[in-house]
């Protein structure tokens, strides 16, 4: 029972995370004119924010496929990795840097907690 809890408060607290930068990613100008700033083309926004979404259906819905949801858990970990890089190289604030390194634990405790229950 503690690893079903474990596994879906790591979980869900990544999926609130993702849903809400998918949803800046189509709604702030500011992220858009970050994600411009950072030399990155306005299209790569667009196909994160969708990747996200699809990400986090496929972590929450009970019916998708373990091979899936591996899939989604390292192209969420690309992501934080990416992110991360991004904001170090470009000098952002260490809240910006910090973030995605909080995300990274929580999607590997999410992982690991994975595999301890039947999802």
């Amino acid at each position: 029972m503690q690893n079903k809890i474990i596994y879906w408060t790591a979980t869900g607290l990544i999926s609130l995370m993702m849903l809400f930068s998918a949803f800046a990613y189509f709604n702030d100008p500011t992220v858009s004119e970050g994600f411009n700033s950072m030399g990155f083309p306005d299209y790569f926004r667009v196909e994160l924010g969708i990747a996200k979404i699809l990400g986090v259906l496929v972590l929450l819905l009970p019916f998708s496929p373990k091979f899936l949801k591996e899939w989604a858990y390292a192209g969420f970990g690309i992501t934080f990795i990416s992110a991360f890089i991004a904001h170090f190289v470009n000098g952002h604030p260490f809240s910006a840097i910090i973030l995605p390194v909080v995300a990274g634990i929580l999607l590997i405790t999410s992982r690991i907690y994975m595999s301890k229950q039947a999802v």
